[in-house]
């Protein structure tokens, strides 16, 4: 397995578990009054769509050629630390 390929099967390994992640988070916004819910639904969009554009990038990154890899790289890495930090931020507010 060449390097392009074990760090995309890292990635989606990640994706899985922030999936898993949001689930848990709508489970708790599920049992939130009414009144804390919107804001707890609120911020699991803004996931689910940073969620999506995660994958997105995970997607170029598959369709890429060995040479342009390296360079998208970087922009995946990016979306990804946003990402994880916006989901641990969500998780904190969420306890």
């Amino acid at each position: 397995m060449s390097m392009k390929d074990t760090y995309i099967k890292k990635l989606r390994a990640k994706l899985d578990e922030w999936n898993a992640e949001i689930d848990k988070l709508k489970a708790k916004a599920d049992s939130k009054e009414a009144d804390v819910q919107q804001d707890y639904y609120r911020q699991i969009d803004e996931l689910k769509s940073m969620r999506d554009d995660a994958r997105k990038k995970l997607d170029e990154l598959s369709e890429a050629g060995d040479d342009a890899w390296d360079d998208l790289k970087a922009g995946v890495e990016s979306a990804w630390d946003s990402f994880t930090d916006s989901v641990r931020s969500a998780t904190s507010r969420f306890k």
